[in-house]
């Protein structure tokens, strides 16, 4: 091993160390039992030596947005079996690929993407665990449903084969007062509420990131997704 491997294995190792302990510590702040939150770590834009470091380090699920350069990454790593989530905009022209290779799918929002995901899933494999999209905030650029439209998408999704509608995901307004953070977790939350209540057994809460993960786990996330605290700042592309 080099000096630059040891040291950013080393790196890793304390980010995701202390990523791991602020999940600890909002689990505890807001009394939700230990270990009750999973970390997604983003590895959008990051090299391949970035994910294998944070591997050793013992975090296993990543995320990735990008399809072409998923594509490198998961057949790099391929031997690690790894679980891939895809977290990036969903385009009809991407769903075989992702169908066929990853475990999760964090951005559905429209019933055409899930048709195909679900058509294009191997029967060999594993349902696709899918979460739905829901956008918060009047952000009209910003991929997700609108939450009065998000029943009707879950039961639609629902009842499609192999797929597992696992809950629901957000990506709010970005802000730094935490209250306004938790309304937005909180809307989302009682949106799964609903839907639960209509008979549907969902589990997940995919939100929170680097900037607002203990808000989120406040208001109930189940998973959050992280870049920027173990990553650092991601790569500029040229």
């Amino acid at each position: 091993m080099n000096d630059s491997q040891y040291q950013l294995e080393a790196l890793s190792t304390a980010r995701l160390a202390a990523v791991r302990s602020r999940i600890a510590a909002a689990e505890r702040a807001y009394g939700r039992p230990a270990g009750t939150v999973e970390l997604l770590a983003v590895s959008k834009t990051q090299p391949v030596e970035a994910i294998a470091a944070a591997l050793k380090a013992g975090q296993r699920d990543f995320g990735e947005s990008y399809l072409q350069e998923a594509q490198l990454k998961l057949t790099a790593l391929a031997a690690e079996n790894l679980t891939w989530h895809f977290t990036g905009a969903l385009q009809s022209n991407k769903t075989l690929w992702i169908a066929q290779h990853f475990s999760w799918v964090h951005g559905v929002d429209r019933l055409k993407i899930a048709e195909r995901l679900s058509a294009q899933r191997p029967a060999e494999l594993p349902a696709l665990n899918v979460c739905l999209q829901v956008k918060l905030g009047d952000e009209p650029r910003k991929a997700g449903i609108e939450p009065a439209l998000v029943a009707d998408l879950a039961h639609a999704v629902a009842a499609l084969p192999r797929l597992c509608l696992r809950g629901l995901m957000t990506l709010p307004p970005e802000s730094d007062d935490v209250a306004t953070q938790r309304a937005y977790f909180r809307a989302l939350r009682e949106a799964l509420q609903s839907l639960r209540e209509q008979g549907l057994a969902l589990d997940t809460l995919s939100m929170g990131m680097s900037r607002d993960l203990e808000a989120a786990i406040a208001e109930g996330a189940t998973l959050v997704r992280v870049g920027t605290a173990l990553f650092g700042a991601r790569p500029r592309k040229t």
